[in-house]
C-alpha cells in the first residue's frame, strides 16, 4: 500500500533510534523476568510429574507438553503481534505463561495429574513468549544492527535463567509454608515472573516497535514518491530463498542442539557419574547457547548472516565429533563439546533470525516469525525424542557423530541461497 504522506513525512515522527533505545531497555527487563520464569518451572516440572504419579514412566511427558503449547502459542502470539503489534502479543503470551503456573498450581494442591498435564500446557506459552520477543528487539533496528539488537534480547535471557534454578529450593520452602507442595513452589516464581513480565511489556513498550516500523516505512516510502534521491533511504529486502534459508538454519541447529543435549546427561549417569557432573556439563552448555550473544550479534552484522549461519553448522559438526571421541567419564571433554554445541546453536539462531527479519516484509513480518517458531519448537521436540531411540538402537558416539554430520546441511543450503542472490 502506498501512503500519501507528504515530503519530509519521515521528519515528524518520532525519532526511532530514541525509540530503539527505549524498547530495548524493556524488552531486557521483561526477558530477565520472563527468563527466570521459564527456567524455574523447566527445573522441577519433571520431577513434579513423577512425584504426584509415583511413577518415572510419564517424567519426561512435562517437556512434551512445553514443547506442544509453545508451538500453539508461537502462532496466536505472531498472529496477535501481526494484527495489533508486539505489545499486546507478547504481554498476552507471557499473561498465559501466567495463568499456566497458577494452574499447576492447583493442580499440585490438587493431587490431580488431569489438571497438571492441563496446565503445563498452557505454561508452555511463556516458553513461546520469550523466544518471540527477539524479533521485537530487531523491528526497528536499522539492517546493519538488526543481529546485535536480537542478541541484546537474547543475552538478557541469561540473567533470569541462572537465577530461577537457583531459587527453587527456597521457593519449595515457602510453598509449604502455604501448604503447597514442595515441588510446585518454583511455579510460583514462575506464575509471578511472567505476570511482572506482561505487565512491563503491557505499560512501557511504547511505542510499540512493530506498529512504529510500519509507520517510518510508509513515510519513507511516501518520501520516496515524491523525492526520488530519498529512494535509497527505503528498507528492501531480497525474499529469494530467505525465508527458507532462516527457517533451516534454526530448524537445523535446534534439531541437533536438543538431540545431543538431552542424551548427554544420561551418558554421563551410565559411565559412574552423579547429577553434579552432568548439572556442570548443562550449565556450561547455556551458558554458550546464550552469553556469546553480544558477540554473535556483531559478527553477524560485520561478515554476514551466511557466513555465520555457515559457521554454525561447521560448529555444531566440531560439537558431535568431539561428543563421539570424548570417553565416557571424561566430564572435561564432554563439557567443551557441549560447549561448542551451545555455541553453533546460537550462531544458528542469531543469523537465522536476522535472515527471517531482512527477508520477510513489515506487513507479514510477525505471522511469519511466529510460524517460523512452530517449526523450531517441532524440530525441537522431534529432536528429544528421536535423540533417545538411536541411542537405544545404536549409541551416544553414534548420536552425536549424526548430529554433527547433518548440521552440515547447512553449508550447500547457505552456498545455494548465496549464488541465487
Amino acid at each position: 500500500m502506498t501512503s500519501t504522506a507528504p515530503v519530509g513525512t519521515t521528519a515528524h515522527i518520532s525519532d526511532p533510534a530514541q525509540a530503539q533505545r527505549r524498547i530495548l531497555r524493556v524488552l531486557v527487563a521483561s526477558q530477565v523476568l520472563s527468563g527466570a520464569g521459564l527456567a524455574a518451572g523447566v527445573t522441577v516440572g519433571a520431577l513434579l510429574a513423577q512425584d504426584m504419579l509415583a511413577s518415572t514412566s510419564l517424567a519426561g511427558l512435562p517437556s512434551a507438553l512445553f514443547t506442544a503449547g509453545s508451538a500453539l502459542a508461537a502462532v496466536a502470539v505472531g498472529r496477535i503481534s501481526q494484527a495489533r503489534g508486539r505489545r499486546p502479543g507478547l504481554a498476552t503470551g507471557y499473561l498465559t505463561g501466567a495463568i499456566g503456573s497458577a494452574g499447576v498450581i492447583t493442580a499440585a494442591v490438587l493431587d490431580n495429574p488431569v489438571l497438571l498435564f492441563i496446565a503445563l500446557f498452557v505454561y508452555g506459552a511463556g516458553t513461546a513468549t520469550n523466544l518471540q520477543a527477539r524479533y521485537a528487539g530487531a523491528d526497528l533496528a536499522p539492517p546493519g544492527h538488526r543481529a546485535r539488537a536480537v542478541s541484546t534480547v537474547l543475552v538478557a535471557t541469561t540473567l533470569g535463567g541462572v537465577a530461577g534454578p537457583n531459587l527453587a529450593a527456597p521457593t519449595g520452602t515457602f510453598a509449604e509454608t502455604l501448604g503447597i507442595p514442595h515441588l510446585a513452589g518454583p511455579f510460583m516464581l514462575s506464575g509471578a515472573a511472567y505476570a511482572l513480565a506482561a505487565l512491563v511489556l503491557a505499560f512501557w513498550l511504547r511505542p510499540d516497535p512493530l506498529l512504529l516500523a510500519r509507520t517510518v516505512a510508509q513515510a519513507k516510502e511516501a518520501d520516496a514518491t515524491t523525492d526520488p534521491a530519498a529512494s535509497d533511504a527505503a528498507d528492501t529486502t531480497d525474499g529469494r530463498g530467505g525465508v527458507v534459508l532462516g527457517a533451516l538454519v534454526m530448524v537445523l541447529t535446534q534439531l541437533v542442539m536438543v538431540a545431543i543435549m538431552t542424551m548427554t546427561p544420561v551418558h554421563i549417569h551410565d559411565h559412574g557419574h552423579g547429577t553434579a557432573a552432568s548439572g556442570l556439563v548443562i550449565a556450561i552448555h547455556i551458558g554458550a547457547m546464550y552469553l556469546p550473544s553480544p558477540l554473535t550479534g556483531w559478527l553477524v552484522d560485520r561478515y554476514g548472516r551466511m557466513k555465520i549461519a555457515a559457521v554454525s553448522g561447521i560448529t555444531l559438526l566440531a560439537a558431535g565429533i568431539l561428543a563421539a571421541a570424548a570417553p565416557g567419564d571424561s566430564v572435561g571433554l564432554l563439557a567443551l563439546a557441549l560447549a561448542l554445541l551451545g555455541l553453533g546453536w546460537n550462531f544458528g539462531l542469531v543469523s537465522g533470525t536476522a535472515i527471517i527479519t531482512d527477508t520477510v516484509p513489515l506487513a507479514t513480518r510477525a505471522k511469519t516469525q511466529g510460524m517460523v517458531d512452530v517449526s523450531i519448537a517441532i524440530a525441537g521436540a522431534t529432536g528429544g525424542m528421536a535423540s533417545g531411540i538411536m541411542v537405544a538402537a545404536t549409541s551416544y558416539p553414534a548420536l552425536a557423530l549424526t548430529g554433527g554430520i547433518l548440521s552440515l546441511a547447512l553449508l550447500p543450503a547457505v552456498a545455494a541461497t548465496a549464488y541465487r542472490r
